[in-house]
C-alpha cells in the first residue's frame, strides 16, 4: 500500500469539504501538496490543480468560485514570496465573506526562526485577512487543524489559512479516521419579538418610509417587495444588493453611493424613517444624520457603525420582514412613493441615459453606450465580473439583473485587476458542474487588465469561455475623477496606447479592437458565439467621468479649482474636450 502523507490527508479533507480546484503556482516547499493533488486527480478524484500566472490571481479565482458555488475553494502559494502574493485576493475573499482555504507553504520546520532563505511568518501575516490562521507543526496535529480551518472557512464564512512547512506536508499521516467534512445547513436567525414590535411602532409613526436594501436581502426579495407594497415605500439598493432586489422591482429608485444613480439619494434623505435591510453600506456621507433610522442585519457588528441607529433588529431579513408584516398598518398615501418613482424615471431618462442616446456615430466611444449594448447582447444567465473603477460604475448603472445573472467584483475591498481572475474562477466553477458552458463576461479596464496581463495565458491554457470586454481609455478614470474633485489636475493617470487585441491574438485568443460605436454590437456577438476565450478591446472616451447622485459644494469647488489649474497650465483644449464629454451627465435639480 502506498505511503499516505499529510499532503494526501489535506487533499482528501478539502475534497470531502467540497473543493474541486487548487489555484496556484507550483514550487519547492509546495511540491508535496502539488504531487498529492496530481496523484488524487490521476486516481479519479474530482480535484485538479489550476496553474495561474500570479498567486494573487489564484486567490481572486478561488474567491469567485466560492461566491458562485457556495463551496469551499482553495488557493496555494509556496514559501515566502509565493504565499505573500495571495494576500490581496485573500483580503477580497474575506471581506466578501466567501469560504476560501489558503495553503501557505512554509520553509522547513527546523529552520523557522533562523532568518532562513525566504522566511516569513505566514501564520501571523494573514491574521488580518482571515477568520482563521494556524501553523501545522506536526503530522499528529494536522488532521484536526485542517478540519478546524475548513469549519472556520464555512462558518465565518471567510478565509482560513494553513501555514504548512514542506517537510511536515511530506510526513506520514496520522490517520484519525475522520476525513469527511460537510458544511452544516445554515441556521434560521429569528429576531427578538420585542424588537420587531418596536420596529412596527416606529413604522406606523412615520409618514414616509424608504427601504435601502443590501446583499443581506438575498433570498428575501419577495418579502421586501411585500413590505414595500404595504408601506408604499420606495426601495433603493447598494451595489451588492442590486442583483437581489432590483429584479422586476416596481418600487425601484436606483442606487446610492459613489456609483449611484436615480432617485435613491432623494428617497433616503426625504423619508421620515429610513429602513436599512441587510446592508453595511460603507459610505456614511450618503446616509442622512437627520432622518430616523432602523437597521435589520444578521451580524451584530454591522449595527450602527455607519450611521445613526434609532432602532436595531438582529435577525435575518426574510425572517424579520415576515414577522413584521402582520404588525404594521397599511399606509394609505402613495404620494411619497409616486413622487420618488417619477423623479427616478426622469433621472434615468436624463442623467443616466444621457450618453446612451444618439451616440452611435460619435467617437471616441462613450463607455455608457458600450455598457448598454453589452447588457443587451450578453446572455440572460451570464456571470459578469467587474473591475474596480469606472467599470464598477457602468456595471452598476447598466447591467440589468434578471434573477439568473450574477455580478461579481471587489466591491468591499476595491482592488484593481480583479475582473479577469474572478472570471477564471467563475468559469471553472460552472464548467466543472457539468452544465452548459455559461458565458462569463469580464468587464475589465485597461488599467486592471495590464496589472495581471499574464492571466490571458491562463484563459488560453484552460480554454475557458471568458469574454473580456475591455473598456480601454488609456487612463485611470476613477483616479482622475478623484483628483479633480479634490482640486488637483490629473497627473500620472494616463497610459500609453496599447493594442490589447493584438496582445490577446499573440497568445492565441480571438480578439478585435473596436473604435467605432457602430461596430460594438457585431464584435460582441462574434465574441459570444466563440466557444472559448475572446477579447473585445473597446477604445472609449478617456474624458468620460462618472458623477455621483449627490455632489457637495466642496467637490464642485475642487473641480473648479482643478479646471483652473488645467487652463493655467496650458490645458484649455483638454478642459473643453472634457466639458463636451460630460456636460450632459451633470446632475440636474
Amino acid at each position: 500500500m502506498a505511503r499516505r502523507t499529510v499532503a494526501d490527508q489535506l487533499v482528501a479533507q478539502i475534497v470531502a469539504a467540497g473543493a474541486r480546484h487548487v489555484y496556484g503556482i507550483v514550487g519547492d516547499s509546495l511540491n508535496p501538496v502539488v504531487d498529492a493533488v496530481r496523484r488524487a486527480h490521476e486516481a479519479g478524484v474530482d480535484i485538479s490543480w489550476v496553474h495561474v500566472r500570479h498567486e494573487e490571481a489564484g486567490a481572486f479565482a478561488a474567491a469567485a468560485e466560492a461566491e458562485v458555488t457556495g463551496r469551499l475553494a482553495v488557493c496555494a502559494g509556496s514559501c515566502g514570496p509565493g504565499n505573500l502574493h495571495l494576500i490581496n485576493g485573500l483580503y477580497d475573499a474575506n471581506r466578501t465573506r466567501v469560504p476560501v482555504l489558503a495553503i501557505a507553504s512554509h520553509i522547513p520546520s527546523a529552520q523557522i526562526g533562523t532568518s532562513y532563505f525566504q522566511e516569513t511568518h505566514p501564520d501571523r501575516l494573514f491574521l488580518e485577512c482571515s477568520v482563521y490562521s494556524e501553523l501545522v507543526s506536526s503530522a499528529a496535529q494536522a488532521p484536526r487543524v485542517i478540519r478546524s480551518a475548513i469549519h472556520h472557512a464555512y462558518g465565518g464564512p471567510g478565509v482560513a489559512v494553513l501555514s504548512l512547512p514542506g517537510d511536515v506536508a511530506d510526513e506520514a499521516a496520522h490517520d484519525d479516521g475522520i476525513d469527511v467534512l460537510t458544511p452544516p445547513p445554515p441556521p434560521r436567525v429569528v429576531p427578538d419579538v420585542a424588537a420587531v414590535h418596536a420596529l412596527a411602532e416606529a413604522i406606523d409613526a412615520a409618514g414616509k418610509v424608504t427601504i435601502f436594501a443590501g446583499a443581506g436581502c438575498a433570498g428575501a426579495r419577495q418579502d421586501v417587495f411585500a413590505l414595500a407594497e404595504h408601506l408604499h415605500a420606495p426601495v433603493g439598493h447598494s451595489l451588492r444588493g442590486k442583483e437581489h432586489v432590483q429584479v422586476d422591482n416596481p418600487f425601484d429608485v436606483g442606487m446610492s453611493g459613489l456609483l449611484g444613480y436615480g432617485a435613491c439619494q432623494a428617497a433616503v434623505e426625504g423619508a421620515d424613517l429610513l429602513l436599512l435591510l441587510g446592508t453595511d453600506f460603507p459610505y456614511d456621507q450618503f446616509l442622512p444624520t437627520d432622518v430616523r433610522t432602523a437597521q435589520v442585519d444578521v451580524d451584530p457588528t454591522h449595527l450602527g457603525r455607519r450611521t445613526r441607529n434609532d432602532l436595531v433588529v438582529l435577525g435575518d431579513v426574510g425572517e424579520t420582514v415576515r414577522a413584521l408584516l402582520p404588525l404594521v398598518q397599511r399606509k394609505r398615501s402613495r404620494r411619497f412613493l409616486d413622487s420618488m418613482l417619477k423623479k427616478h424615471r426622469r433621472a434615468m431618462e436624463g442623467v443616466v441615459g444621457a450618453y446612451t442616446k444618439d451616440v452611435e456615430h460619435r467617437t471616441p466611444i462613450h463607455p455608457e453606450y458600450a455598457a448598454v449594448v453589452l447588457d443587451e447582447e450578453a446572455a440572460d444567465d451570464a456571470v459578469f465580473t467587474v473591475d474596480t473603477g469606472m467599470c464598477n460604475v457602468w456595471a452598476a448603472r447598466y447591467v440589468t439583473p434578471n434573477g439568473r445573472r450574477r455580478v461579481i467584483g471587489s466591491f468591499l475591498h476595491g482592488s484593481m485587476a480583479n475582473a479577469v481572475p474572478h472570471a477564471i474562477g467563475a468559469a471553472l466553477a460552472q464548467r466543472d458542474d457539468g452544465g452548459p458552458r455559461r458565458h462569463v463576461v469580464a468587464m475589465a479596464g485597461d488599467g486592471g487588465l495590464s496589472m495581471l496581463l499574464g492571466e490571458l495565458v491562463t484563459l488560453k491554457h484552460y480554454d475557458l469561455p471568458v469574454k473580456i470586454v475591455l473598456f480601454d481609455n488609456a487612463t485611470l478614470g476613477m483616479v482622475r475623477l478623484e483628483m479633480l474633485v479634490d482640486g488637483l489636475p490629473s497627473y500620472a493617470t494616463d497610459s500609453p496606447t496599447v493594442d490589447y487585441a493584438a496582445v490577446a491574438q499573440a497568445i492565441g485568443i480571438p480578439a478585435v479592437r473596436v473604435s467605432e460605436p457602430t461596430e460594438i454590437r457585431g464584435a460582441l456577438r462574434q465574441a459570444f458565439a466563440h466557444d472559448g476565450p475572446a477579447l473585445v478591446d473597446l477604445v472609449t472616451d478617456p474624458r468620460a467621468l462618472s458623477l455621483p447622485p449627490k455632489i457637495t459644494r466642496k467637490q464642485v469647488t475642487g473641480f473648479t479649482a482643478a479646471m483652473s489649474k488645467e487652463v493655467l497650465g496650458g490645458g484649455l483644449g483638454e478642459v473643453m474636450a472634457m466639458a463636451r464629454s460630460n456636460l450632459r451627465n451633470v446632475p440636474r435639480p
